[in-house]
């Protein structure tokens, strides 16, 4: 159950709570709960609990999709998988683990406090273990009782939990597409006798078999599920078009900035939207590189939403809109940031370069590569919170602890 606490109290026990979440001795994780607090008054315990079945939800999908890729890699080199572990670091994952919950959220409101429609488990009232004799079979047929109740709540749970499947393999299986295409091969882990496999060659194969295993998983879909997913995939790849364009723009302006002030700013910074645009556009239409970060990263995200929706599961604007948001600032604020030595030298145009050709000082740029992304993370908290999804404000309130701007030249720190 979300609280929201606006008593005289409250204001005390926010900054306690403010106070607390900028302490290094307290686990990231549980600063960011206190600093989402601290700044909208909305604590929810139960969110906390759900976030434990949702990463051990995801932790067993991803097993079982690693699990099928150390078979194929075992079957190559005559080993048997047993022999083989394979993981790939990803941060991927977070919007789908998000709307996951969130599905997990609505079907704990809308069934009794008694049972549980994620763990399929029920509590049983105090006053039944002192009755003389105790029935065995009362929780059994409690469970039976509440199971054909809410069989509707049961079915949707069951068709998030196989959506999340199919998305997190689907994206997965992208980024190694991505990784093996850039010749980047530092997130495939192997550990075993792979034999003569080299790396590369160990990535097209854990590639190739969640492409496989997603392929197989479509089928068991209806077409819009597909639909939504290719849609999606078109618009990214448009984005990777114009590719050739940015780095254009970028190699003139490491060498005369001033040149290419103009069409970083008209291409890059403001571009407008294309008819196939996020509805919530026009909300967060003076957002800079709103357009370009949306096909380089948002729009994978709104296809993921749409697979949901193409399955009957219903999912809010609001909640959209706030993993948007997110996930364009967290790649900003952490990726963009950690990468700005690489993309500055490699002549990459992303908001951090951009900002530091368009900038006379370097802390001017500094300054606006902060504002930015706490300006998406913030708009991604307000729209977390208006649609009550306390798990996904909770997660950008994280992501803006995880940042760590002082490496950039022209910082404050």
């Amino acid at each position: 159950m979300t609280t929201h606490v606006d008593s005289p109290p409250r204001s005390a026990v926010a900054r306690v709570a403010s106070v607390a979440a900028d302490s290094d001795l307290l686990p990231l994780s549980l600063r960011s709960v206190l600093g989402y607090y601290a700044e909208t008054g909305v604590f929810d315990y139960d969110s906390l609990t759900l976030k434990r079945y949702v990463d051990r939800t995801v932790e067993e999908l991803l097993t079982a999709a690693y699990r099928a890729v150390e078979r194929s890699i075992a079957d190559v080199v005559d080993e048997p998988p047993s022999a083989i572990e394979f993981a790939y670091d990803t941060k991927l994952t977070l919007p789908a683990e998000l709307t996951l919950g969130r599905v997990y959220q609505r079907a704990v409101d809308e069934t009794p406090a008694a049972f549980n429609p994620v763990t399929l488990s029920v509590r049983t009232p105090l006053v039944e273990y002192v009755r003389s004799p105790f029935d065995d079979e009362y929780e059994r047929r409690r469970l039976r009782m509440y199971r054909e109740q809410y069989a509707a709540v049961l079915d949707e749970v069951e068709r998030a939990e196989a959506m999340t499947e199919l998305v997190v393999e689907a994206l997965l299986d992208g980024d190694m597409r991505d990784a093996i295409n850039d010749d980047e091969y530092d997130d495939f882990e192997v550990e075993g006798p792979t034999g003569d496999l080299s790396t590369p060659e160990i990535a097209v194969v854990a590639q190739e078999t969640l492409a496989a295993r997603v392929e197989a998983q479509f089928e068991t879909f209806p077409d819009e599920v597909r639909a939504a997913y290719e849609r999606a995939v078109t618009v990214s790849e448009r984005h990777q078009d114009d590719d050739p364009r940015f780095r254009e723009i970028a190699e003139r302006a490491a060498t005369d900035a001033d040149a290419a002030a103009t069409d970083i700013r008209e291409e890059y910074k403001h571009a407008p939207f294309d008819d196939d645009g996020p509805l919530f556009a026009p909300e967060h239409g003076d957002l800079p590189y709103f357009t370009t970060q949306y096909g380089r990263v948002g729009v994978i995200y709104a296809g993921m939403i749409e697979m949901y929706r193409a399955v009957g599961i219903d999912i809010d604007a609001g909640f959209e809109e706030s993993i948007i948001l997110a996930i364009v600032g967290a790649q900003i604020w952490l990726d963009d940031v950690d990468d700005f030595p690489e993309d500055l030298a490699d002549r990459q145009l992303t908001p951090a370069t951009a900002e530091y050709w368009l900038a006379d000082s370097d802390g001017e740029a500094y300054d606006r590569i902060v504002d930015i992304a706490v300006r998406y993370l913030d708009a991604a908290k307000a729209a977390a919170t208006a649609s009550d999804s306390t798990l996904t404000g909770i997660a950008v309130e994280y992501i803006l602890r995880s940042g760590a701007p002082e490496s950039l030249p022209g910082s404050r720190e």
